[in-house]
C-alpha cells in the first residue's frame, strides 16, 4: 500500500467524482485507513462511480475516460502491483502495450522486421470501442485462472461494475473496463492474451499493442483468410467486435501502426505516418493561437517540450523529408509572427533594414500589399530571418536532432 501511495502521488492526475485532489489522499489515510482496511478485508468496500471525461481522439471522435477517485486509484494500484507479477510471465512476446520494459518502439521495430522477412501484407485489426465493450464474465473467467482469492475477485468485479457519473447522474456499468484507472490496462492484456495465444498457435507473426493488433502475412489471399478467422475468434471466444471500417488487409506502407508507417523497399525503413505529422502541426497551431501577443523567444520556449517529446517518440523514423518540411513550415509560421507584430509598414521596413536588407528593397517589401503568410515565405523575410537566426533563438529543430541521432547511431 505504501508503494501504491507513492505511485499515485507521483502520477498526480485529475480528481474523481468527490473532487479530492491527490494531495489530500495521505491526510485522508492517516485518519481513516483502519476503517478502509477493515472494509477491504471483510468484503464490504464499495468503489465510487468513475467520473466521465471525453478527450478528442487523433483520428476524430472522442475517447471516453473514467476517472476514479484518488482512494480508488490507490486500491487499484495496489491490486495492479500484486496481480501483474502473476500474469506477466505468461504474456506473449508479441504483446507490447502496458508492460514493463516494453514499448511502442519495440512493436514497430518488430513489425519492420516481419516485413523485411517477406511478409509484405498486413492484417490490421481495430477493435470497436474495446474498453467500452469488454464482457465482464469473459474477463473474470480469465482472471480466475490465476487468482483464487474470492475477496480479490469480488473487488475487481465491483470496480468493473462501479458505474459512471455524468452530469450528476450515475449509470450502471454492465460491460467495459473504463480507461483511466491503474487496473484497466492490465485487465485488457489479461483478456487479449487469449488472442495472442491463438495467433501463436497458428504460427502467425504479429504485434499487439493494447487493442491495436497487426498480423503480417505473405499474400493478400492469406490476409483475407486470417482476417475472417480472427474476427470469428474475437466474436465467438472473447465477445469482441472488430471495427471493419478501420480494419483492413493492405500493404504495410499504406497503413499506420502506433503513429509509424514504413517505406515499400525490400528492406523497409520506418517513417513517421503523415497523419502523425498533421497532428503535430495542429498542436503547434493551437499553441501559437493561445500565445498570441507573446514574444518570439517565449513562443520558441513554449514549443520546445512539445517538439522534443514528439521527436523522442518518433526517433526511429529514417525518412528525413517530413522533418525537413515541418521545420521549414514552423519557421514560416514564426516569421509570420514577426511580420504581424511589426504591424505598420514603417516598422517593417526598419526591421528589415536592421536585419541587413538595403533600404530600397526593405521599403518595397514592407509596402507590397500582401498578407503576413505571403511575406513570411517571401525571399526578403527568408533572407532577414534565416535558419541560423532561429537556431540562435533556441528553436528545437526536428531535422537537426534527427541528423545528430544518425551520427550517434
Amino acid at each position: 500500500m505504501r508503494a501504491a501511495l507513492q505511485r499515485v502521488e507521483a502520477n498526480k492526475g485529475a480528481p474523481g467524482i468527490d473532487g479530492m485532489p491527490t494531495e489530500a489522499l495521505r491526510p485522508l489515510l492517516h485518519e481513516h485507513w483502519p476503517r478502509i482496511k477493515q472494509s477491504l478485508l471483510d468484503g464490504s468496500y464499495r468503489p465510487a462511480p468513475v467520473r466521465r471525461v471525453e478527450i478528442p481522439k487523433p483520428g476524430g471522435g472522442v475517447r471516453q475516460l473514467g476517472i476514479p477517485t484518488v482512494l480508488d486509484r490507490l486500491i487499484q494500484q495496489a491490486l495492479h502491483q500484486v496481480l501483474q507479477p502473476l500474469f506477466e510471465p505468461g504474456f506473449s512476446e508479441h504483446s507490447y502495450g502496458f508492460r514493463p520494459k516494453r514499448s511502442a518502439q519495440q512493436a514497430v521495430t518488430a513489425a519492420q522486421e516481419y516485413v523485411g522477412e517477406g511478409r509484405r501484407w498486413v492484417v490490421d485489426i481495430d477493435l470497436e470501442k474495446f474498453f467500452d465493450r469488454v464482457n465482464h464474465d469473459v474477463l473474470m473467467a480469465r482472471v480466475v485462472r490465476k487468482v483464487g482469492d474470492r475477496q480479490v475477485l469480488r473487488l475487481i468485479r465491483r470496480y468493473l461494475q462501479a458505474g459512471v457519473m455524468e452530469n450528476g447522474v450515475v449509470s450502471p456499468q454492465v460491460e467495459g473496463t473504463p480507461q483511466g484507472g491503474p487496473l484497466s490496462p492490465l485487465l485488457s492484456n489479461i483478456l487479449l492474451d487469449d488472442l495472442d495465444k491463438e495467433l501463436e498457435r497458428r504460427g502467425h507473426r504479429f504485434c499487439r499493442y493494447a487493442d491495436d493488433c497487426n498480423i503480417y502475412v505473405g499474400s493478400y489471399k492469406a490476409g483475407l483468410r486470417v482476417f475472417d478467422s480472427v474476427c470469428a475468434f474475437l466474436r465467438g471466444r472473447l465477445r469482441l467486435k472488430v471495427n471493419e471500417a478501420k480494419s483492413a488487409v493492405a500493404r504495410p506502407w499504406k497503413r499506420k501502426f502506433l503513429g509509424y508507417s514504413m517505406t515499400c523497399e525490400r528492406q523497409p525503413r520506418l517513417k513517421v505516418a503523415d497523419a502523425s505529422v498533421d497532428r503535430l502541426r495542429a498542436k503547434v497551431r493551437t499553441l501559437m493561437r493561445q500565445g498570441r501577443g507573446r514574444s518570439l523567444q517565449a513562443t520558441v520556449k513554449a514549443l520546445e517540450p512539445l517538439l522534443r517529446g514528439w521527436f523522442n517518440y518518433f526517433r526511429l523514423g529514417k525518412v528525413k523529408k517530413q522533418l525537413e518540411d515541418f521545420d521549414e513550415w514552423l519557421r514560416h509560421r514564426l516569421r509570420c509572427i514577426i511580420w504581424r507584430q511589426a504591424k505598420r509598414s514603417y516598422t517593417r521596413a526598419v526591421m528589415l533594414m536592421k536585419r541587413g536588407l538595403d533600404e530600397q528593397r526593405a521599403w518595397a517589401s514592407a509596402t507590397n500589399g500582401h498578407g503576413p503568410w505571403y511575406n513570411a515565405g517571401a525571399s526578403h523575410m527568408n533572407q532577414a530571418y534565416p535558419k541560423r537566426y532561429f537556431d540562435a533563438c533556441g528553436l528545437y529543430s526536428l531535422l537537426d536532432e534527427w541528423r545528430r541521432l544518425q551520427l550517434v547511431s
